[in-house]
C-alpha cells in the first residue's frame, strides 16, 4: 500500500514538474530564435559594431561643441518651443475628443452589432499602424509645411492611441449598472451617462495626458520633416554643422519633457488612486 502510495505522489510531482518543463524548453527555444535572428540580420544588413568605434571620435567631437550650448540663442529657441508645446496641446485635445466618440461606438457592452464594431475596429487598427512620422510626412505633403500639419498628425496618432487603451477599459466596467438602467427602460445616452462614464472618465483622462506625453516628444521630430516646431530648427542647426545651438535647442527641450512627463505621471497616479 505504501509503495502504491509514493508511486502516485511520485506520479503527481512529474505531472506538476511538467509544465516547468515545457516552460525551459520554451525559453530555450525562443534563446535560440533570437540568437539565430541576431547573426540574420547582421549578415543581412551588413551591420559592422566597428564601424561605430571607428567613427567614435567623430561623435566626441561633435558632444563636445553640443555641451557647450550658445545661450543667446535661447530667445529664438523659447517661442519655437512653445509653439512645439501649442501642438502636442492641440493634437491631443482633438485626436481626445474623436476617440472618446469612437470608442463608445466599438465597445460591444455598448453596441451589441457585431457587423458595425468589427468595421470600426478594423479601420481603428489600420489607422494605428501609421507612425506618427509617416502621418507627419502625409499631412504635410498635404497640407503644407508648417505647425498644422504636426497638429492633424499627432491628433490622428493620438486617436489611435487613446481609443486601444479606451476601449479596453471600457469592456471591463462593471456591467451591474448597465444592466439595472436598462432593466428600468432607460435609453443608450441615458445609460452611457449614469452607468458608463462615471466608470470610465478616471481612466480616459489618464490615458489623455500619457498620450500628451507622447506627443510632447513626437512634436519635437515632426517639426524635422516639416511639421512646424522646434524640430524645423533643430534640423537647420545640425544642416550647417551649428552644434552650440543644436545644445541648446537639446538641453532646453530634454528640461521640458522631464518636467512635463513628471507632472503628468504624479497627476495620473493622483486619478487612479
Amino acid at each position: 500500500m505504501e509503495a502504491r502510495r509514493s508511486k502516485m505522489s511520485q506520479t503527481d510531482q512529474d505531472l506538476m514538474n511538467l509544465p516547468k518543463k515545457k516552460f525551459k524548453i520554451m525559453n530555450l527555444i525562443w534563446v535560440i530564435l533570437i540568437i539565430v535572428g541576431l547573426f540574420v540580420s547582421i549578415n543581412v544588413t551588413d551591420t559592422h559594431i566597428s564601424v561605430l568605434f571607428e567613427n567614435f571620435s567623430q561623435f566626441t567631437d561633435i558632444f563636445v561643441q553640443m555641451a557647450h550650448p550658445d545661450w543667446s540663442y535661447s530667445s529664438t529657441v523659447f517661442p519655437l518651443l512653445f509653439q512645439t508645446l501649442k501642438m502636442a496641446v492641440l493634437g491631443t485635445v482633438i485626436g481626445s475628443i474623436v476617440a472618446f466618440i469612437y470608442t463608445l461606438l466599438i465597445a460591444r457592452n455598448i453596441v451589441k452589432n457585431k457587423v458595425l464594431t468589427g468595421i470600426l475596429r478594423i479601420i481603428m487598427n489600420i489607422i494605428r499602424t501609421i507612425p506618427d512620422l509617416l502621418l507627419g510626412a502625409i499631412f504635410v505633403a498635404v497640407i503644407g509645411i508648417g505647425p498644422v500639419a504636426g497638429i492633424f498628425a499627432l491628433a490622428v496618432f493620438t486617436f489611435g492611441v487613446v481609443v486601444k487603451l479606451f476601449y479596453e477599459a471600457i469592456e471591463t466596467i462593471d456591467p451591474g449598472p448597465i444592466e439595472a438602467l436598462t432593466a428600468v427602460g432607460a435609453n443608450k445616452l441615458q445609460i452611457i451617462w449614469f452607468a458608463v462614464l462615471p466608470q470610465i472618465m478616471t481612466y480616459f483622462i489618464s490615458y489623455v495626458l500619457y498620450a500628451f506625453e507622447i506627443n510632447v516628444r513626437s512634436s519635437t521630430i515632426l517639426g524635422y520633416i516639416g511639421a512646424g516646431g522646434i524640430g524645423l530648427y533643430l534640423q537647420e542647426t545640425l544642416q550647417t554643422f551649428d552644434y552650440a545651438k543644436t545644445g541648446t535647442i537639446i538641453i532646453v527641450i530634454i528640461v521640458v519633457v522631464v518636467i512635463i512627463d513628471y507632472i503628468s505621471s504624479k497627476s495620473r497616479e493622483a486619478l487612479m488612486k
